[in-house]
């Protein structure tokens, strides 16, 4: 899956429910280590999901985003589906950040 299709329905969920772009490219940087310039470039490359985690320099406290997204429990995913867990790892992040929590909660710190 191309992240570049996924990015803009983030997005608009996010908009719907009052959020900023810059919260929401504040979460997407805590967790991945991607400023807004690098995003773009990597929604232009039309990067896959793969690439893009791989390219991510995942913040060390990425372990404590734990919880339900799309009926998978977090931290039960197994380790040889990294990328799936990544995934619902930003999943987690977006659906608290459109849910109204604070940021310091939503960023672990």
């Amino acid at each position: 899956m191309v992240f570049a299709t996924i990015y803009p329905l983030y997005w608009n969920r996010l908009e719907k429910n009052g959020r900023t772009k810059e919260e929401f490219h504040q979460v997407l940087e805590w967790l991945t280590g991607f400023n807004e310039e690098r995003l773009q470039s990597l929604i232009e490359e039309k990067v896959t999901f793969r690439t893009f985690f791989e390219q991510a320099e995942m913040n060390p406290n990425a372990h404590l985003i734990k919880g339900v997204v799309c009926g998978y429990r977090i931290e039960e995913i197994e380790d040889e589906f990294e990328v799936y867990k990544k995934c619902r790892q930003m999943e987690k992040l977006i659906d608290e950040l459109a849910k109204g929590r604070k940021m310091e909660k939503i960023l672990r710190s």
